[in-house]
């Protein structure tokens, strides 16, 4: 008697694409960092890139702890002589193959890649512009698609998109960098029709970059230069009374609808923030706790988790998003915004949430990338 034995099959290649060129680079870095230390490496070839600020793609090291928040010390992909781009696949994967280019050199191929996992917070990573070269490329990849990106990343869009599905959104304005370089006096007075406080925001910003609480007229100016400092167009929120209730979401196999975690509530600690600003989320770790499930009523529990997959839907959501609410006193669910490509940190909101409803760290980045591996190229 004969036993047919089957060939081994090729564990899938996994390009982790972390830095870019936004503000937002050191906290992709430190989402690598964890990505890195978790993810399943007997189920998957891993390929950790980097890119610079200035947008070279660079081979780095696959050491977590290089790219890990160290006292206080924010880590940064830096240049190298070699820098990584994308070639034609002769075999050996799917897609495309990645190449080492150096000066004088010939380049050297660095193999297939089966699916791209971009770790990128902000402009020229998390708003569509890398996935619409990763769609020119042909390449699958963890995530939202190109305009789910978009309107994610763009405040202003996705207030317009929310609203259209018949989401509650709370009163805005905004301030393009037309506007404000033309008339900034009309533009501070539109915001103070809003009434205190507000919150000033970059349009295409994350992480609570350039943010500023206001609280009366006079400081409406500079809250909006410290704004255009990340992002030329800006936008005013009026400051809404209710508590901080997010959602994590992950998109169904097949076709089943997006799959929603239990919420959770953030309670910024008696300190030094008054609100979830950069240092309360990424430094000061006794800043902020998250209670998950958060404490609501069973039908305000239901509704949250409805409201947060259409969410995901109105943009045509695709591998995982965030969505946050504020919880009124009057019992309304409003609307802040959904995040196409949350903090991925251990620690992280969006993981945390997952883990609180029985789906560990390891467990989330493999449901993750196998969305991504199901998924066809091209439109969908």
């Amino acid at each position: 008697m004969t036993t047919e034995t089957s060939a081994p099959t090729r564990k899938p290649r996994v390009l982790v694409l972390f830095g870019g060129r936004s503000s937002e680079h050191s906290v992709s870095c430190v989402t690598a960092a964890g990505v890195l230390e978790a993810i399943d490496r007997t189920r998957y070839d891993v390929v950790p890139v980097g890119i610079t600020r200035s947008g070279q793609w660079s081979l780095v090291s696959a050491d977590p702890s290089a790219w890990s928040l160290r006292s206080d010390v924010l880590p940064e992909v830096t240049a190298t002589e070699q820098a990584v781009v994308m070639g034609t696949a002769t075999g050996g994967g799917s897609g495309r193959e990645l190449l080492v280019a150096a000066p004088g050199s010939v380049p050297e191929s660095l193999g297939g890649v089966d699916v791209v996992l971009p770790l990128l917070h902000g402009p020229f990573g998390e708003d569509g512009t890398l996935q619409g070269m990763l769609e020119m490329a042909d390449m699958r990849y963890v995530g939202a698609g190109v305009l789910a990106s978009a309107v994610g990343m763009d405040k202003h869009y996705m207030k317009v998109v929310f609203a259209a599905a018949g989401l509650e959104v709370g009163p805005y304005e905004v301030i393009t960098d037309r506007q404000w370089r033309s008339d900034p006096d009309a533009c501070a007075a539109r915001a103070a029709g809003l009434g205190f406080p507000l919150f000033v925001k970059p349009s295409r910003a994350g992480s609570s970059m350039g943010i500023s609480r206001v609280e009366d007229a006079t400081g409406i100016r500079d809250a909006v230069e410290a704004a255009r400092a990340f992002d030329p167009k800006v936008v005013v929120e009026a400051g809404i009374e209710g508590r901080e209730i997010e959602v994590a979401v992950l998109q169904g196999r097949g076709l089943a609808a997006p799959r929603t975690s239990l919420p959770g509530e953030i309670a910024i600690q008696p300190g030094d923030h008054a609100w979830y600003d950069f240092e309360a989320k990424y430094v000061d770790g006794a800043a902020a706790e998250l209670s998950c499930p958060a404490d609501l009523p069973p039908d305000i529990l239901e509704r949250v988790q409805r409201l947060a997959g259409e969410a995901f839907d109105a943009i045509g959501g695709e591998g995982l998003s965030r969505v946050d609410f504020f919880y009124t006193p009057d019992g309304r669910l409003v609307i802040n915004e959904i995040n196409t490509m949350p903090g991925f940190t251990p620690i992280s909101m969006y993981p945390q949430m997952w883990a609180k409803s029985g789906l560990g760290y390891t467990e989330l980045i493999d449901e993750l990338i196998g969305l991504a591996l199901d998924r066809t190229t091209g439109l969908r």
